[in-house]
């Protein structure tokens, strides 16, 4: 059971704060949501209290795992061979997972994909929403504000030779 003020990660839109429960009718059932409170853009996020498992809604990593994110975003990127719509699909399915670290993973290789050669536009949103779900779950593990986050992981990127 999830209360107000508890921190989670929804996959697929990042980190939040659970700010209520609100109860709504849909197709004339009433049913009781969480409303998830993001950290980026101000945006809030209903969630069906009876679905909680289904969308795999999990707690924010503890201050400990943040060198694991650190550790994959220094690893040597991964070369993925195919087209922009393979690479596109596979770093999806690893985004949908809801690891963090298939997250970072997914953001570094992008990085350097885009170095080498262009990356499509569905690639360039889903590093950009990639880059927005690590920075939101960061802001609640380190207990940072989003810039600072965000220039932690573009110094991190620029260390190991890889840049915006």
């Amino acid at each position: 059971m999830l209360h107000i003020g508890d921190k989670v990660v929804y996959p697929m839109h990042g980190a939040g704060v659970i700010a209520g429960i609100e109860q709504c009718e849909v197709f004339g059932e009433g049913k009781s949501y969480y409303v998830l409170q993001m950290p980026l853009g101000n945006m809030k996020v209903m969630i069906p209290t009876d679905n909680v498992d289904n969308i795999g809604l999990r707690d924010v990593i503890s201050v400990e795992d943040v060198q694991r994110v650190k550790d994959v975003l220094q690893d040597v990127p991964e070369r993925v061979m195919g087209s922009w719509n393979k690479r596109f699909h596979a770093n999806l399915t690893r985004m949908k997972s809801g690891n963090i670290c298939d997250v970072a993973a997914v953001a570094r290789n992008l990085i350097l994909q885009d170095r080498l050669r262009k990356i499509s536009s569905g690639e360039r949103r889903l590093l950009d929403l990639a880059k927005q779900i690590l920075v939101s779950e960061l802001v609640y593990a380190c207990s940072k504000t989003p810039p600072e986050v965000e220039s932690w992981l573009d110094g991190i990127l620029a260390e190991n030779g890889f840049d915006r």
